[in-house]
Order: C-alpha cells, then sequence, then structure tokens
C-alpha cells in the first residue's frame, strides 16, 4: 500500500486527486490485478489502519493517501515530452459515441491515457471485461494547442476531438443498440400543447353528474347547504 499510494500510482493506473487520496475501489481493483492478491478486501485494509503501520496512511470517508509521498502530479504546466500515440481502452457502450463525440473529461476527472497498450487494457477492464482499445493521436492535438499532463508513465487530458481518435469498427450489437435507445427517445410520450388533457372515455360520469356527463341542476345549492352543515 505505501509503495501504491506513496511511490508509484502510475505503475498501477492510478492517479490520486488533488489532495493525494485514491478511492477505496480503485485501490482494490489495482491490488486485485497483481498476482496473488485477489483476496483482499476492505477489511484487510481496515486491518492495516489499525495496525502498527496505521501512522503512514490517512483515511478519510471513502478514500485513503499516505501522508508522505514521493510523486509529483503538476496539473499546470503540459507536457513537452509527448508520445505521437497514446492509449486509451474504453467501454463497449461508449465506443460510438466517442467515434463521434470525442472525449471529454467528466465529474472533473481528466482522461487517463498510456503509452502502452496492455496499461490501457488493463485500466479499461475495471468498468468493462472486454473494452475498446483507441489510438490518440496525441502529438498532433498537442500541437493543435491540447494539453497533456505527465504523471509518470501515464498522461492526462480534458479533451480531445474525434479527429484524433482512431480504432475498430463499431461493432453491430452496438450499432443494433443505439439505434433502439434512438427509436425509444424519438417515440416518447405524444406531444400535448398547454392546457390539454388526455380524454379517458372508459371513464364514466362523476356522483355530481347526469348519464349524459353534465352536471345535474341545483348541484350549486346543494354543495353550498352541506358547506353549511360541516360549517355548524
Amino acid at each position: 500500500m505505501v509503495y501504491i499510494l506513496g511511490h508509484r500510482p502510475d505503475e498501477f493506473g492510478l492517479v490520486p486527486d488533488h489532495d493525494g487520496f485514491v478511492i477505496y475501489k480503485e485501490l482494490l481493483w489495482a491490488i486485485h490485478e497483481e498476482p496473488g492478491w485477489g483476496y483482499v478486501r476492505q477489511g484487510h485494509i481496515n486491518e492495516v489502519l489499525l495496525g502498527g503501520d496505521r501512522g503512514l496512511f490517512q483515511a478519510e470517508d471513502n478514500r485513503i493517501r499516505v501522508l508522505e509521498n514521493r510523486w509529483h502530479l503538476d496539473l499546470e504546466n503540459s507536457s513537452q515530452s509527448l508520445p505521437k500515440v497514446l492509449f486509451i481502452a474504453v467501454r463497449r457502450r461508449a465506443h460510438l459515441h466517442i467515434m463521434e463525440k470525442g472525449l471529454r473529461d467528466s465529474e472533473g476527472k481528466y482522461i487517463l491515457l498510456t503509452p502502452e497498450k496492455e496499461m490501457a487494457m488493463r485500466i479499461g477492464r475495471r468498468r468493462d471485461q472486454k473494452p475498446v482499445l483507441l489510438e490518440i493521436m496525441a502529438y498532433p492535438a498537442h500541437k493543435e494547442g491540447y494539453s497533456f499532463y505527465a504523471f509518470g508513465d501515464l498522461f492526462l487530458t480534458a479533451e480531445i476531438p474525434e479527429k484524433f481518435i482512431s480504432g475498430p469498427p463499431v461493432s453491430k450489437e452496438t450499432l443494433k443498440t443505439h439505434g433502439e435507445e434512438k427509436e425509444k427517445k424519438q417515440e416518447g410520450p405524444p406531444d400535448f400543447e398547454a392546457g390539454t388533457f388526455v380524454l379517458d372515455i372508459k371513464r364514466g360520469p362523476g356522483p355530481d353528474q347526469g348519464s349524459s356527463g353534465k352536471k345535474r341542476r341545483g348541484w350549486k345549492e346543494e354543495a353550498r347547504r352541506l358547506r353549511k352543515r360541516k360549517g355548524r
């Protein structure tokens, strides 16, 4: 844990937040990928936090960090030494959207890229068992003004336009699913103008209505008498 969190989180496909914390779930993903460590659960981490090495760590809600780390994450200065091609493995469901719209950061998290295909697939499998490997033309994107920040062997960026992304054709299954979802959105509920309502022909007249659906004569007087009785 000290090595993963404090020395080389990038070796395990992890990027701590601006306070140096890593979410427990992400830490466990990284640990489980190491041979012989698949049995580890959060309970084991809690045992460490109660033991003699507890002074090395700080736990807070659903995240953890080491109190002294040897890595540095600079999100102010863009890297000037950049590979021509970087890789990312994305969920199959997102494949089509990314090829059409590009990649953008979400929930304040940067897009995580790597020069190694194996590492890209390792990170991608955490969210999809069979992710799609995409190539990012990093150097041309950088020349057009898009920033990349180095973190060990990883690179972070906020946006990659679709013209700098290449990959395998979108699967027929994904295209079919996308088409079905698009049809459902187009169908949607019927449109009504403001002030209109749906007429339910199965609904009969109310208790103060006649068989024709019109309110019977004298209903106002009867309503007044009832209100007066209640007020007594």
